[in-house]
């Protein structure tokens, strides 16, 4: 039997009163949560010093032209790479007349039934023009917002054509209508995250298809005969600024690019406001080395502007250190003056002043006319004028694909795949390529547990120990051990994706168990309980956790699973001369965990039982608001197995899935 004292804890814990489950002293100056969150940061802070060391070391042409090489390799290698070019079957369905310009409303394919609207704003003089594509940042209104329309005015009325797109998920190009055909959500972002579950999970990134809509339009304007194509620039504000940073790396047509409002280092913004929405998380970038001012050095030295602002949530500092390493890199290869940053007042947003200088960049560099550049006052059209879709969004228009349909048609082309490999590959491999891809260590690897008694609950017929169990890097797993009166000798390890309390009141599931005579350890993986982020996203739950792990390469997935086997290993082996039978319990998020414990180390536990957990990674692809599924992800774990092939691993008589 498992038995437990209670005592008080001077600092981090506390005993408290009757049916009170904490474990974690409250009042704490730092939460469970928080400790997670700050490992993770400090894990990033090392990757980005070894980063900045490798940067050092850059002195010669052919060392930089390497090193760009490489990054540009593994950007595309973690982007799942791209899609087949197809036809673009442009049309025009529309034309605005302007003061001093002239709109086109075009529709393309940036794949086969996958459109893309947008508007393109024309020079009144004589054609060939330089051509700059504008990317939008997150406004629902996208080209018809008025920043993105001033992009397109300003740059045509100075004798540039300039071609402003509605991304996924924004303008006529939402991904998930309602019944109505209407916008389900507000928010863009939204969307984008929503995007990225699915996407993660065949190994590619919202992202991926962001960028190639934007590499795309460039093969549009490369393909009118108006416009020049060795003179094209590319820019946009916010995840406008974030696309630019992407396909200004990438794509060689960039001549001229102008970041704007995005740039700046991850260290500022992991020391700020943190990671942010799914596309500007690239998988794995910042334990390889990756930082934000990489995206101006791979593309060194093509003329590049940093166009930022001096309130900015995209911290300033951050801004000018990425400069400083770019002006450095380019005045190793002999043109310090083909990279500059303009600071304007204000808060996020294109500022007259950044207006300004994008245009007078543009016109210096696809132009070679620099001189002072005057806005005239600029009114922008609405959005009707703008609409380029009959019915206001692609996704009406007959035998549309959205995103998430690619994704779905990319899965099924993996189960192919997958089934080949479980068909062909011997048990033992196959498990060793899941806990690679989940990032799991062999149990006698994963550290043991110290554990800390910090109160007692006593109820009728059984009592109620709760403990604290610390990891050997130092986070704790607060823990509740239900003792009835005549324990039998098994016992069970219980995960609840709400935490260890969610079935732990009188008359609840836990207690069923323990009247049948069984000892029940309830756990907080790592992510949940008491361990659990105060800020919570209804769908997407810690959505800022996961994707600063995720930027490290690793899983939230991976590491509670490696939680869940530390606390098998503890229940199986405390205060006993044999190891005790261990049977595991998942419900919910927490069924995912438990799932892979019990494959990856089935001699740990006798029996596992599976309640209110999805089935499948592969039934959610196309889904367009999974619920809870964020955390238990795993970055392109569908090319190499889904939940069921862990499921056939176990003897039927072991587990049972509700």
């Amino acid at each position: 039997m498992i038995h437990t004292t209670c005592f008080l804890s001077l600092l981090l814990y506390c005993g408290a009163a009757e049916d009170d489950l904490k474990c974690l002293n409250v009042n704490s100056e730092v939460s469970a949560a928080e400790l997670y969150y700050s490992q993770l940061q400090h894990q990033a802070y090392a990757a980005l010093d070894a980063r900045d060391k490798a940067f050092e070391k850059l002195e010669t042409a052919d060392q930089i032209y390497a090193y760009q090489a490489r990054l540009r390799d593994f950007f595309v290698q973690q982007l799942g790479g791209f899609p087949e070019r197809t036809p673009l079957n442009a049309r025009g369905v529309g034309q605005l007349d302007g003061d001093g310009y002239r709109i086109e409303k075009i529709i393309f394919q940036s794949q086969p039934h996958h459109h893309v609207t947008a508007a393109l704003y024309l020079p009144d003089n004589q054609p060939p023009y330089p051509g700059v594509v504008v990317s939008c940042g997150h406004s629902r209104t996208a080209k018809a917002a008025d920043y993105n329309q001033y992009f397109g005015i300003a740059l045509a009325r100075n004798g540039i054509a300039a071609l402003c797109y509605d991304p996924i998920g924004q303008g006529e190009r939402s991904q998930i209508l309602n019944k109505e055909g209407k916008v389900r959500f507000s928010s863009t972002t939204r969307e984008h995250f929503l995007l990225g579950v699915g996407s993660i999970l065949i190994g590619t990134n919202t992202a991926r298809y962001r960028i190639w809509d934007g590499i795309r339009a460039i093969d549009y304007m490369v393909g009118r005969p108006d416009v020049d194509p060795n003179r094209i620039g590319f820019t946009g504000c916010s995840g406008g600024g974030t696309l630019t940073s992407y396909v200004m790396a990438l794509d060689d047509r960039v001549a001229c690019a102008v970041p704007a409002c995005y740039l700046t280092t991850f260290r500022r913004l992991i020391e700020t406001i943190g990671p942010q929405d799914a596309e500007q998380n690239i998988f794995g970038q910042i334990a390889f080395g990756m930082d934000h001012p990489d995206y101006v050095l791979m593309r060194a030295p093509r003329p590049t502007l940093i166009s930022s602002t001096t309130g900015d949530f995209f911290d300033i500092g951050g801004a000018w250190n990425n400069y400083r390493q770019a002006k450095r890199l380019y005045t190793r290869l002999g043109f310090p003056e083909r990279v500059d940053l303009v600071e304007a007042p204000g808060n996020h947003g294109v500022q007259p002043a950044n207006l300004v200088a994008i245009t007078r960049w543009m016109r210096r560099w696809l132009l070679d006319q620099d001189d002072a550049v005057e806005l005239k006052e600029i009114s922008a059209h609405s959005e009707q004028e703008l609409q380029c879709t009959e019915k206001g969004q692609v996704l009406l228009l007959p035998n549309e694909r959205s995103v998430f349909d690619l994704n779905v048609e990319h899965e099924r082309r993996l189960a192919i795949h997958r089934n080949e490999f479980w068909k062909n590959t011997s048990q033992s491999e196959a498990l060793q390529a899941v806990r690679k891809a989940v990032s799991v260590r062999p149990l006698d690897e994963i550290g043991k547990l110290r554990m800390k008694e910090v109160g007692r609950v006593q109820r009728e017929g059984y009592h109620i120990d709760k403990i604290v169990l610390h990891t050997p890097s130092g986070l704790p797993i607060p823990a509740l051990t239900f003792h009835p009166e005549s324990p039998e000798d098994d016992a069970y390890l219980y995960l609840h994706g709400e935490g260890k309390q969610a079935d732990g009141a009188v008359g609840g599931p836990i207690e069923e168990l323990v009247s049948e005579g069984y000892v029940v350890v309830a756990i907080d993986l790592r992510g949940c309980g008491e361990t659990a982020a105060e800020e919570q996203d209804d769908l997407l739950g810690d959505w800022r956790t996961y994707f600063l792990s995720y930027l490290l390469g690793q899983s939230v997935l991976g590491l509670q699973t490696e939680d869940a086997l530390a606390c098998g290993r503890w229940v199986a082996n405390y205060e006993t001369k044999q190891p005790r039978r261990v049977h595991l319990v998942g419900i919910g998020s927490a069924g995912v965990p438990a799932l892979h414990a019990a494959a990856l180390e089935p001699e740990l536990f006798a029996t596992v039982k599976l309640r209110k957990t999805i089935p499948s990674w592969s039934m959610i692809i196309g889904q367009h608001a999974p619920k809870d599924v964020l955390s238990s992800t795993v970055h392109g774990a569908l090319r190499i197995y889904d939940l069921p092939d862990l499921v056939e691993l176990l003897e039927t008589d072991r587990i049972s899935i509700e």
